[in-house]
């Protein structure tokens, strides 16, 4: 199955981007045995309209073209489900045995998603109460799609 993580906002060079490309990494050779990846991660730019729901609306139509094709669209959104690793993992898997080949995460820039993406997606995910820098969010997401290829192969990196 393949992922994509689509992302509004552009990471910079340093900590950051180099957590990202560490767990991309260690996504990619763990899942592999497991059909889950690759791993991809695209950046778009924050929309620059005076407006907010112009801003939302350009940034959702900017989203879903990113991960056009995908058959299951997973929106990161503060109102979401927060799921336990081993819970997050479960639902991945079913949705690989299920026959999901393109999985998308969707990242809104700092307004929040437009009602495009949310109509669109198939499941909200929270990485919990706290708001997080979408950067920050973004390298917490990946960090837990390692996790997931670690519970699933019962690699013991997860101790629960």
């Amino acid at each position: 199955m393949q992922v994509i993580i689509a992302a509004v906002g552009r990471l910079k060079e340093g900590g950051e981007r180099d957590l990202l490309a560490r767990y991309t990494k260690r996504f990619d050779a763990t899942g592999r045995s497991l059909a889950l990846g690759p791993l991809t991660v695209v950046e778009l730019a924050e929309c620059k309209a005076p407006d907010v729901a112009t801003r939302k609306a350009d940034e959702a139509g900017r989203l879903l073209k990113a991960v056009g094709g995908a058959d299951h669209i997973a929106v990161l959104d503060e109102a979401g489900s927060a799921l336990a690793s081993a819970v997050f993992a479960a639902h991945l898997g079913k949705l690989r045995d299920n026959g999901v080949a393109k999985l998308a995460f969707l990242i809104g820039g700092p307004d929040g998603h437009g009602d495009e993406v949310m109509r669109a997606a198939r499941s909200t995910v929270s990485l919990g109460p706290m708001t997080l820098p979408h950067g920050l969010a973004r390298v917490v997401l990946v960090e837990q799609l390692y996790r997931v290829t670690t519970i699933l192969s019962g690699h013991p990196y997860h101790r629960a």
